[in-house]
């Protein structure tokens, strides 16, 4: 797949031109250091994939994406956590907040190639799985994203409020290993402790999300991604 890397800050560019390189199966076109840049490049070189910071001078890296023809795969990759639910309505296949792993960033752009595939006719049972499984008493357990209501971290172990069960199913994980194999845009995280269901919100106040008749608080830090939920037009 060809890509192109754009980022206005010099230092954030070279760690993704570098992260790039690592991927054998990625073929960089070139580096913009803006999103105006970046269109004068496509008219001559269109590419498969996009790595677009958010926060650029002159025009960022959303109304960038807004203003392309097409459909193109895009992934962000920013400092900035309240953006996420924006760039959803944008069908990115992900949002990366910095800094990124090596691990989080190849697998980002295996959700791209999977995507890639599927639009070019390949690659049929490549697609996102709706599934994950996880290690419970010598077993290992299959949970359906779609069954999933919300989730608690609890120092080394997870709870899974599930569609259909009286009790949570507890897991040794963290939640923020659980958060990078959740699908994008169908989960949210709203405390250092909890990750909810989009669909499965009933109601929402300045600092508490409901799931039915259970409260979860919302914390400081994901305060913004929980209105931007709110109030997305």
């Amino acid at each position: 797949m060809t890509c192109i890397a754009i980022d206005d800050e010099p230092l954030a560019l070279k760690l993704l031109e570098d992260n790039i390189s690592k991927v054998p199966w990625l073929t960089r076109v070139d580096s913009c250091r803006s999103a105006l840049q970046a269109l004068k490049v496509l008219q001559d070189h269109p590419v498969d994939l996009l790595f677009v910071d958010i926060q650029m001078p002159g025009l960022t890296g959303l109304q960038f994406i807004a203003t392309l023809p097409g459909n193109p795969l895009v992934i962000f990759i920013t400092a900035y956590r309240e953006f996420a639910l924006e760039s959803y309505d944008l069908q990115v296949v992900d949002y990366l907040v910095k800094p990124v792993s090596l691990e989080r960033f190849i697998k980002a752009c295996n959700r791209a190639r999977d995507l890639h595939e599927l639009r070019a006719g390949r690659g049929i049972s490549r697609q996102t799985p709706e599934y994950f499984f996880l290690s419970a008493d010598y077993s290992q357990v299959k949970i359906l994203f779609r069954d999933i209501l919300w989730m608690e971290g609890v120092r080394d172990y997870v709870k899974f409020y599930m569609k259909g069960t009286a009790h949570p199913q507890l897991f040794r994980a963290s939640l923020k290993a659980i958060e990078l194999e959740l699908p994008a845009g169908r989960f949210l995280r709203i405390h250092k402790s909890y990750i909810v269901a989009i669909d499965s919100i009933t109601s929402v106040r300045k600092s508490s999300v409901f799931m039915g008749d259970r409260e979860l608080p919302v914390g400081e830090t994901y305060r913004e991604a929980v209105n931007l939920l709110v109030h997305k037009k």
